[in-house]
């Protein structure tokens, strides 16, 4: 005989809850049913799962080794239930999501009115921090990372990639000029990042290499802050193409060293936690996003 999904609830109930007695509860079944359910399921695997003592229930080995493979066939049932429930039905509920304010500003915050009219049931929470935070300690059901990431924990989804471009104001280099080496470049004011040493790495050829460590001569915590410093004239900013795309189609950036320059490009990636199935509503917001993104060209 083949086991059954009433079976695996009943057997990961039994565990998570500590005893027959509150798994049948938490099913809103009969102890007797769930005993029964447990006993069947012993007897096609011809193995103890548990070890029954007055007071407690305990793993075997068996029963160690078991129940994560349980977890994981309950888990895809619950997505794939997931997956069609989201067809014919309006996801619905609040989701959290947090970006660095460019990529918040200037990726995210555009799409809202569509996102909303298409999913009116979805109440949007938008954060924005500078700095890596940790989902569960913030609540965050999404954030956007740009760059390699490092924590192994996360699932993530791969959204696209950018290249990062030094860029100056139009009016900048007509009093400055654009530079041609890195020697040149030492002698330009450099608008770099206060809190990130990666982010001062730019893509500059010299001595056979193709990235330059800089120190800012002006330094800021958030790439729009540097955006804007560079509009306004005041040096030279390294800035990723959805952060300037807009403003190079208008005319108020201008790449400089475009001869001098490797292209550096970043992964963008979608992370969030999944101890199971995605709720409908982060999974309609990643697929949305990817949409738009290779839709629009926005990265």
């Amino acid at each position: 005989m083949k086991i059954t999904l009433e079976e695996l609830r009943a057997w990961v109930a039994v565990v998570d809850t500590g005893s027959i007695t509150a798994a049948a509860e938490l099913l809103d079944q009969t102890s007797s049913g769930v005993s029964r359910a447990l006993t069947r399921l012993e007897g096609k695997l011809q193995t103890n799962l548990l070890n029954r003592t007055t007071r407690r229930l305990a793993l075997t080995e068996e029963g160690q080794i078991f129940l994560e493979h349980a977890r994981q066939i309950l888990a895809s049932v619950e997505q794939a239930e997931t997956h069609i429930a989201q067809r014919r039905e309006m996801p619905s509920g609040k989701l959290r999501i947090n970006a660095a304010s460019p990529f918040m500003l200037h990726v995210i915050v555009p799409l809202v009115d569509e996102f909303r009219r298409r999913y009116p049931l979805i109440q949007l929470e938008l954060n924005t921090d500078d700095v890596v935070i940790d989902l569960l300690e913030q609540q965050t059901d999404i954030a956007i990372r740009i760059g390699q990431l490092r924590d192994s924990t996360l699932h993530a989804r791969l959204l696209g990639s950018t290249v990062s471009r030094l860029m100056a104001s139009p009016g900048y280099v007509a009093r400055f000029g654009d530079p041609q080496t890195a020697a040149e470049l030492a002698q330009h004011t450099l608008i770099g990042f206060s809190a990130s040493e990666v982010h001062n790495r730019w893509p500059v050829r010299h001595q056979q290499q193709d990235v330059l460590a800089i120190k800012p001569d002006l330094a800021a915590s958030s790439g729009e802050t540097i955006r804007q410093l560079v509009i306004a004239g005041q040096g030279i900013g390294r800035l990723s193409d959805f952060l300037t795309r807009k403003d190079r189609q208008e005319g108020k950036m201008v790449q400089v060293m475009i001869n001098n320059t490797s292209e550096q490009r970043l992964p963008v990636h979608a992370v969030f936690y999944r101890n199971n199935a995605l709720a409908a509503r982060t999974l309609c917001f990643l697929d949305f996003l990817q949409e738009k993104i290779v839709e629009q060209g926005l990265l």
